[in-house]
């Protein structure tokens, strides 16, 4: 998508907004910061542009994320659906079921906003372009062909700020590219706080040592370099974590030298299965993660075993795909 189209399908989303009173915004179910950042960013450049509109943001809470880095999502009755009409703005989810409430569907009109490859198309604006480092790299530059008359608050340039650093491993991932530095550079222009958006974004507890502790104590490494740590329920109780935590510390791979690609293996007894986070230096992972009901980016991606009996297959195909990149 060009220029051009960007200015086209910008003047496409706000001749929506004017349209709608009422506005929801949407995004994927176990959000991370992208996920967030690019919601909250843009509720709150609606509100601040748009004062006389009512706009919703709803969805599932992260564990420690929300109430901390971003307020906790609203908590809307089905009626309000039943009784508004409404324009639904999705954003940073490539299929329908991953939608992480389903009263999108109510909506009058449905906008899609997405980076990932792309699935089955959905809503009546279906905007995908993959060239984007994060949903809210794109979201900004669609904002930002609307014209110098509407403005990024310090506050919903600190929320997309976070977005675009989590989903760029804070710059270090081969999406990153001259266009998401200027994106950058124009949030940074609403005089943000990036030390306080930092600290908030990676501020960590005592505990968090003993769950480290354990992971370092666990973890195993293939013979082509795949590093990954299983947290099974009973380890999640002995350590005094969620499931939904056990990926937030992959990352701690992410500078060894031996290392080419980590994850986290998590167990959900709720859906009776092992959630995987996937990360990779240079190769690339999403084609494994569909292989295991998953998808993402090309260095970084989610996937789901599930039972662990799978997991010589899982990590096989890692290091196949290690193995047939290497040469190149």
């Amino acid at each position: 998508m060009n220029q051009n189209n960007y200015q086209k399908v910008s003047k496409q989303l706000l001749k929506l907004i004017k349209q709608y009173d009422k506005i929801v915004v949407f995004r994927h179910a176990i959000p991370d910061f992208d996920a967030l950042g690019s919601q909250m960013g843009l509720v709150s450049w609606l509100k601040d542009n748009f004062k006389a509109k009512e706009i919703h943001f709803v969805g599932d809470n992260h564990v420690t994320f929300t109430g901390r880095l971003y307020p906790k999502m609203e908590e809307l009755k089905d009626s309000w659906f039943e009784q508004n009409t409404f324009l639904a703005i999705v954003i940073d989810v490539g299929s329908l079921e991953r939608v992480s409430d389903p009263r999108f569907t109510k909506a009058d009109k449905i906008v899609k906003i997405d980076h990932h490859p792309h699935e089955p198309g959905f809503g009546d604006l279906d905007l995908v372009d993959t060239s984007f480092a994060a949903a809210a790299e794109f979201v900004v530059t669609l904002l930002a062909n609307m014209g110098r008359k509407y403005q990024f608050s310090k506050a919903a340039a600190s929320y997309f700020y976070s977005a675009l650093v989590g989903d760029t491993g804070g710059f270090r991932f081969s999406s990153t590219t001259k266009r998401t530095f200027e994106v950058a550079a124009l949030l940074l222009s609403s005089n943000i706080n990036i030390s306080e958006i930092y600290q908030l974004m990676f501020e960590k507890e005592l505990k968090d040592l003993a769950v480290q502790k354990f992971i370092l104590d666990s973890y195993q490494l293939t013979k082509h370099g795949v590093a990954y740590y299983i947290l099974k329920e009973d380890d999640l109780t002995r350590i005094g974590i969620t499931s939904e935590l056990g990926k937030v510390y992959v990352n701690m791979f992410s500078n060894i030298k031996e290392i080419e690609v980590w994850c986290s293996i998590t167990e959900d007894k709720k859906d009776n299965c092992y959630r995987v986070s996937i990360r990779s230096k240079r190769y690339p992972i999403s084609e494994v993660a569909k292989k295991f009901k998953g998808g993402g980016h090309k260095q970084a991606s989610g996937a789901t075993l599930l039972s662990l009996e799978e997991l010589n297959s899982f990590l096989k195909a890692l290091d196949d795909e290690i193995i047939k990149n290497s040469n190149l």
